[in-house]
């Protein structure tokens, strides 16, 4: 991916999308990624929870993890940077998936 060709807001958003999901699935195939781009957001960040049936993390009355679009932008073509998220969303996933056997189940 050339850094240099420009890309609008949905298209990082998309890419992030489809990163987040390709890792946390690594973890369990069951495990969904949502990013947030409406509203207030639009052209200037993007939120990121990942979802597991009701379970969430950031739970769903939390703030999500925040990315600036630049800073998506800019880092998606960085090895480091993809590296570094790569790991911090599979250790999301993990978390999520440790949550869901200690949550109660209804009969």
């Amino acid at each position: 991916m050339n850094p240099r060709i420009p890309a609008s807001y949905e298209e990082i958003g998309r890419w992030l999308r489809g990163f987040a999901i390709s890792h946390a699935k690594r973890e369990s195939p069951r495990i969904e990624a949502v990013v947030e781009m409406e509203e207030e957001r639009e052209g200037r960040s993007y939120g990121l929870r990942l979802v597991l049936g009701a379970l969430a993390l950031p739970p769903r009355d939390q703030p999500p993890f925040e990315f600036s679009y630049a800073e998506v932008r800019d880092g998606r073509t960085r090895f480091a940077w993809c590296e570094a998220l790569a790991r911090r969303l599979r250790g999301e996933a993990r978390r999520l998936l440790e949550e869901e056997t200690r949550a109660p189940r209804s009969a």
